[in-house]
């Protein structure tokens, strides 16, 4: 396990995106994939966005979407998911070193083709930089739980440190 995956988790609000925009900034060009943004208006949440590393959007979730995929009070938009982070996911395993995926969680559990698309990823000679959801849900303990992930649990105090930790493990080749 001389390349494993990391993943980052976290507490809602405690940075997780934050810092792995931080990361691909430090790498924009080993990285390819997608992160996912806060949709706000007026200081409400009104949903979430994917923006690819490579300039493409799409809404992931809203308040006002209409859809039988449900997360707390967001419609969620799998079609769009298939369409733009998927595509994403598959793109950056072809031409990336590091296969960012932001964030592997409810809303995005409901594609199948997302799950296989982390999966292949995961599978990959690649690496993955990606947030996963604290939720228990069997897909995502199966993937905490593997070998050749390294996961890191943000509380918004240690972002810095963690920062570092990943990093080091980057540019080191390894742990």
């Amino acid at each position: 396990m001389n390349r494993p995956h990391i993943l980052i988790t976290g507490r809602p609000r405690t940075g997780k995106t934050t810092l792995i925009s931080e990361l691909i900034q430090r790498w924009p060009e080993r990285c390819g994939g997608f992160i996912t943004e806060e949709i706000r208006e007026r200081g409400e949440r009104l949903g979430f966005r994917l923006r690819t590393l490579d300039g493409r959007m799409a809404i992931l979730a809203s308040i006002h979407l209409t859809s039988p995929y449900r997360v707390s009070r967001y419609g969620v938009d799998v079609e769009s998911l298939d369409k733009i982070g998927v595509e994403a996911i598959y793109r950056a395993i072809e031409s990336r070193e590091i296969v960012v995926i932001d964030e592997i969680g409810k809303m995005e559990l409901y594609s199948l083709k997302f799950q296989q698309a982390v999966l292949a990823a995961l599978n990959s000679p690649k690496r993955v930089l990606g947030v996963i959801h604290l939720a228990r849900l069997p897909l995502l303990d199966q993937i905490r739980s593997r070998p050749d992930v390294v996961l890191f649990e943000v509380d918004g105090e240690n972002n810095a440190a963690i920062k570092k930790r990943i990093i080091s493990m980057v540019e080191s080749g390894g742990k």
